[in-house]
Order: C-alpha cells, then sequence, then structure tokens
C-alpha cells in the first residue's frame, strides 16, 4: 500500500513539475521575444514529446500545450491515438513530425501530423502530398553538412520550396537543427535571412538548449523537449 501511495505521490510530483517547467520556458520564450522587439505571440511553442510517455504528455497538454512534436512515425501515431482530440478546437492537440522521415512512413502518419517540418527531398514532398492534399510543412536545411542530420542544402532550398507546392503541400517556411557543439548563431542568422528571401513566414529553429538565441536570431517557432520533461533516458545535454 505504501508503495502505491509513494508511486502515487511522486507521480503527481513530476507532473507538477512538468507544468512549472512549462511555464518557465513560456516565460522565457515571452521575454527573449519582448527582448528582440517582438510581440511574444510571434513565437511558437512546440512541447517534443519523444521517449515521453502518454500520462506525462498529457500533464503537459493540461498545462497548456497545444503544440507536441514527434520524431517517430510509430510513436506519433499511438500517442496521437491515446490523447485523442477535445471538443475545443483551440485546445485540440496539433501533431508535429520533426525527425528524419521515410517514405513509407508517411502513410500511417498522414491521418495525424498537423504540421510536416522535416520535408529535405523533393521524393518525400511527393509523397506526402500524394498522402496528405494541401499538407502544411517545412523545408527542412542542413547549412551545416553534417551528414547524420536531415536537411537540404541551403543551396537546393529554393528549388525544393517549388516542388513542395508543386505537388500540393503549403510551404510555410524552413526548419533547422543546428550543430550540438559551437555557436549556433551564425546558423539561425542564415535560415532567418533565407526564410525572408524566401518569402515565408514560419522559422523553425531552436531547442532546450539554445532557444532563446534562437529567438534573437528571429525564430518564429521553437522545439522544446528535455527542459520541460527532463533528460532523456540515456542522453545528456540533449537539445531536444
Amino acid at each position: 500500500m505504501n508503495d502505491e501511495h509513494d508511486e502515487r505521490h511522486d507521480r503527481e510530483n513530476d507532473e507538477a513539475l512538468i507544468g512549472e517547467r512549462l511555464a518557465e520556458v513560456q516565460e522565457r520564450i515571452a521575454t527573449a521575444a519582448r527582448t528582440s522587439g517582438r510581440d511574444p505571440a510571434a513565437v511558437s511553442l512546440v512541447v517534443v514529446t519523444k521517449e515521453v510517455d502518454v500520462q506525462r504528455i498529457r500533464a503537459a497538454r493540461a498545462a497548456g500545450a497545444v503544440d507536441l512534436g514527434e520524431n517517430r512515425t510509430a510513436e506519433l501515431v499511438a500517442k496521437a491515438e491515446a490523447i485523442g482530440s477535445t471538443g475545443d478546437p483551440d485546445r485540440a492537440p496539433r501533431w508535429h513530425f520533426i525527425g528524419r522521415l521515410q517514405r513509407n512512413k508517411v502513410r500511417a502518419a498522414a491521418p495525424y501530423v498537423a504540421l510536416w517540418q522535416s520535408i529535405d527531398r523533393e521524393e518525400l514532398a511527393a509523397e506526402v502530398g500524394r498522402r496528405a492534399p494541401g499538407a502544411e510543412v517545412l523545408v527542412q536545411v542542413n547549412v551545416t553538412g553534417e551528414a547524420q542530420k536531415g536537411g537540404c542544402p541551403p543551396a537546393e532550398a529554393p528549388a525544393l520550396v517549388d516542388a513542395c507546392r508543386a505537388h500540393g503541400c503549403r510551404v510555410d517556411g524552413l526548419m533547422t537543427v543546428p550543430p550540438l557543439a559551437g555557436d549556433p548563431r551564425p546558423v539561425f542568422a542564415r535560415v532567418r535571412q533565407m526564410t525572408d528571401d524566401l518569402g515565408l513566414r514560419v522559422c523553425s529553429m531552436g531547442m532546450s538548449g539554445d532557444y532563446e538565441v534562437a529567438i534573437a536570431e528571429g525564430a518564429t517557432m521553437v522545439r522544446v523537449g528535455s527542459a520541460i520533461f527532463g533528460p532523456r533516458p540515456g542522453v545528456a545535454n540533449a537539445r531536444r
């Protein structure tokens, strides 16, 4: 009985802590936006739920999280089905796919994804356009050229934006993931400039370790996980 009581107490404390961390991140986003001369409402938060169980996601939802990000198809589908929807359209969860995506996984994810953040090649854009006509997408740009990261080279981004549109997708903006080490500002600044040059609205960049810097450089969307849920198992100093 005591073990059950202790487990329930620990769970309640964890859920309360998730709410506190979410509120802190939201306040820091607002402060960073105001410091850069922008309306805090101009910067949206995607709560990254990678390796986070459904109960803890529900705690974040109860604390106000609406936009949720996953990087694996199976996890996104399972969590989207478990979380479900809500009668209030303003509070309904919006799932973002933020990881490297295989074409053969698009069909399974398509019914649940509100924004595809990692479109990095035309074949993927074609599949998303076929499975989810009119899909909202971001083109992912790999500024540093790191092989382990998704994203197209910066020089190829304009053509990929055009290809996405040709395949029936709505291109909202660009997304990038900076290097784990070093100053991310040059990467953020370049992607912000590319977003402007292409006449796009959304600039998704910045994670748990650097979202305030990203906002200073012009991010309109940040993707934060570990700063809200705590470090993922076995992952130290993860930006997401």
